[in-house]
């Protein structure tokens, strides 16, 4: 008779193995990330130009802040898109 609970290995341990966890989990957190802004965006109605503006940047690097598949985003341009909306980029190594 089994033992009711998990067999096998969870998700990260086998992402783990495949040395694919650290770019998995960067992925998802940038996903995250811009997701939250475009929701953001929404309830306080501000457009992309108006965003943008207020991050100082252009519309061509909001764009890439807000595109869920781009890594290539540098943790500055987070905060100041953070910052832009009324908040603050937390990060924390666990």
């Amino acid at each position: 008779m089994r033992k009711k609970g998990r067999i096998g290995s969870s998700l990260d341990d086998f992402l783990k193995e495949d040395g694919l966890y650290e770019e998995v989990t960067a992925r998802a957190l940038k996903r995250v990330i811009a997701r939250q802004l475009g929701a953001l965006m929404r309830e306080e109605h501000l457009t992309k130009t108006m965003l943008a503006k207020r991050m100082q940047t252009s519309r061509a690097q909001l764009d890439r802040v807000l595109d869920p598949d781009n890594e290539s985003v540098t943790l500055g341009t987070l905060t100041r898109a953070a910052h832009a909306v009324g908040r603050k980029l937390r990060l924390e190594l666990v």
